[in-house]
Parts: structure tokens; C-alpha cells; sequence
């Protein structure tokens, strides 16, 4: 299952410094605008140690985590709906993810600019969100245009989705995002195929600096601002050291732990950042694993055993007949599957069995 999330916010507030910490990879970071002008894309593992535990007990040296794709995008300005800067670049390459980072900085640094002239994260989100729903308000004026002709022929999906963009339009014309808007299971249905671009699940990175004069540590009032917004929105957000991290990316764990301690952060914030956008998107692991490999299988969250099977090859859900399952601290406990057989832990599900998160699975076709 291939998940991207597009790592998006306006220049110079630490998006290619956070990629390349997640990634490892090696993009241009200097320091000015668009110097990130064509995105670049990293593939990250999903950080999960109960996978070395069951390649322990399978005595398997061959692990393969689950992963998420990260994007590095042009930095936005505003009137990037309107085409300023790399607006229309930014706005077709956010479009092709499935959910959007949004990073913000969170530190005072007078050798840093900032495109605003002063920090202000509040400020950023704003401009920001405002260009996604100024773009989707476009789209979805366009899109009822077109259906308003074709409801009056009384087709029943055809009038959902002009009602739903009905009430769509004037909520981002409010300066809503679109996923702010109460839709039934059908209405979100309808307006999927538009693919709005504030739809999208969004996760906000706060960047932090060390040594650095930063918002959080000295509780300033725009820290504060920030966290109302993220209480009244509802909104998720994590808060990172990019250039630690960054610095940091070459060194193993050890090291990097080590580092962490003398300069009193004993949380980076990526690995969380990691398995934050996993768990946004609605996703979960499964495991398989035996001699060949241990692996982890990536599913939404709810996904029946027939469903949960198609990771593995799309023909699986069709030839599904019943899969072996134990749960990770089950077989993890036991030592072996042999042991959890033994003890009554393995057991057969069918074709209704809901995937839990950490089951350890094979299937019978």
C-alpha cells in the first residue's frame, strides 16, 4: 500500500532539513526561497520494534518495515492559488499525496530568513490553509457548474454531490478547510473524485532550534496562539528538532542517544513524527514472518481478513479461506509458534475476522 504525505510550509521554515532527517538523503537546503523547486521523495520505515522480536523467534535476519513516502515541496507564498511564486507547481504536486505535512517554525534566529520578516507560526498556518481553500473554492465552483446541469436529469448520485458541493462552497469562501465540513459516508464519497486539497488529513510539525530562542520553551504568546488554534481546530501536531535531527542522521541510535542526553533532548520528535502520519492516515501492521522474512504489512484500520490479505497480492481476497492468527505479545511470550499452538494462542479466523493492529498472520488459499 503506497502512502505519501507532502511535506509542505513557506520558505525557509525547515521543510528540506526535516526531510532529509527523515529520509537520510541529501537535498539542497541553502538558505532562500524555491531553492526546493521539483519534489523529492524519500521512502521512511515505520519505526515498529516488535519486528526484530519476531525475527528473533523466526530466526530470520531479513526484516522489511512498513513505509511511508515523504515529499519535499516547493515553499509556498502567498498567492499561490493565484499562480505567485511556484503556486501552481506547489498546488499540482500537494494534490498527489494523501496527506499534508505542514511545518512550521517555532524559533527566533536573526541568520535565518524568514519570508514574513518575523516568526510567526499562527501567521504561516494561515497563509498557508488560506491558499489550499482559495484553490479548492476554484475547483469546487467549477465542479457544481458542471453537475448543476446534470442533477436536473434526477440521477440520485449526481444530487448528493451538488448538495454536498453546495454547502462546500460557502464553508471555504468562510475560510474553512474543506475536511472541516460535517459530510455523511456518501457526501465524502462524492466529493473524493475532486480531490481537494484541504480534504487531505493534515499533521503540523513544529521546528524547533537548539540554543535557540524558541516560542515553547519560553511559552511566548504566539506559542500560545498556537496551541488555541490547535485545540479549536482539533488539530494534530508534533514538535521537532529538524537540524538536530539532521545532524544526527548519519550516527547510530547509540550515538545519536548519547548526543540527545548532553544536550538535554531525549526525544528528537521524528521517530514520533513517523508513526504520527501513520496513525492519520487511518493505517495499521500486521505481521508475517517465518525464515524467509518478517515483514510488516500495512492495511487501514477495520480491515477484514480477506481485505487485509490483498497487501500481500490483490488475488488473495478472492482465494481467501481462513488465516492462523496470534497476537505479537501472544507469540512474543511464548517464544515460538509452536508454543502458542500449544497454549491455545493460534487460532483460526474466517472471512468476517477484523485485522487487529499486531496480529501475526498466515493466510489459507
Amino acid at each position: 500500500m503506497s502512502l505519501s504525505v507532502g511535506i509542505v510550509g513557506l520558505p525557509n521554515v525547515g521543510k528540506s532539513t526535516l526531510f532529509n532527517a527523515l529520509t537520510k538523503n541529501s537535498v539542497p537546503m541553502e538558505n532562500y526561497p524555491f531553492c526546493t523547486i521539483d519534489p523529492t521523495v524519500g521512502v521512511v520505515a515505520v519505526p515498529d520494534g516488535r519486528l526484530a522480536t519476531l525475527a528473533g523467534i523466526s530466526g530470520t535476519d531479513t526484516i522489511i518495515p512498513a513505509i511511508v513516502e515523504f515529499v519535499d515541496i516547493a515553499g509556498l507564498v502567498k498567492g499561490a492559488s493565484a499562480g505567485e511564486g511556484l503556486g501552481n507547481k506547489f498546488l499540482a504536486n500537494i494534490r498527489e499525496t494523501d496527506m499534508i505535512l505542514e511545518v512550521v517554525r517555532i524559533f527566533e534566529d536573526s541568520d535565518i530568513h524568514h519570508v514574513s520578516g518575523q516568526v510567526d507560526p499562527l501567521g504561516d498556518i494561515e497563509v498557508i490553509n488560506l491558499e489550499l481553500i482559495l484553490a479548492d473554492a476554484e475547483t469546487v465552483a467549477k465542479r457544481l457548474n458542471n453537475v448543476e446541469r446534470d442533477a436536473k436529469r434526477g440521477d440520485k448520485d449526481v444530487i448528493v454531490e451538488r448538495d454536498v458541493l453546495a454547502r462546500m462552497l460557502p464553508h471555504l469562501e468562510a475560510g474553512q478547510l474543506a475536511n472541516q465540513l460535517e459530510m455523511n459516508e456518501a457526501e465524502v464519497k462524492a466529493v473524493k473524485s475532486i480531490h481537494l486539497l484541504s480534504m487531505k488529513p493534515f499533521l503540523y510539525i513544529c521546528n524547533k532550534k537548539t540554543d535557540a530562542f524558541n516560542l515553547d520553551e519560553q511559552n511566548d504568546d504566539r506559542w500560545q496562539s498556537l496551541l488555541e488554534f490547535f485545540e479549536n481546530t482539533n488539530s494534530e501536531y508534533v514538535v521537532v528538532d529538524a537540524g538536530m535531527e539532521h545532524e544526527l542522521k548519519d550516527l547510530s541510535d547509540d550515538e545519536k542517544n548519547e548526543f540527545r542526553r548532553e544536550y538535554g533532548a531525549q526525544d528528537s520528535g521524528v521517530g514520533t513524527l513517523i508513526r504520527a502520519c501513520y496513525d492519520r492516515l487511518g493505517l495499521m501492521s500486521y505481521f508475517t514472518t517465518g525464515e524467509k522474512e518478517t515483514r510488516a504489512w500495512t492495511v487501514p484500520i477495520g480491515s477484514t481478513g480477506p481485505k487485509a490479505a490483498t497487501a500481500i497480492h490483490t488475488d488473495f481476497e478472492k482465494k481467501y479461506i481462513r488465516a492462523q492468527v496470534v497476537t505479537f505479545d501472544d507469540l512474543a511470550a511464548a517464544g515460538s509458534k509452536t508454543v502458542a499452538k500449544e497454549q491455545g494462542k493460534m487460532r483460526t479466523e474466517g472471512k468476517d475476522y477484523i485485522v487487529k493492529d499486531g496480529d501475526v498472520i498466515e493466510f489459507m488459499i
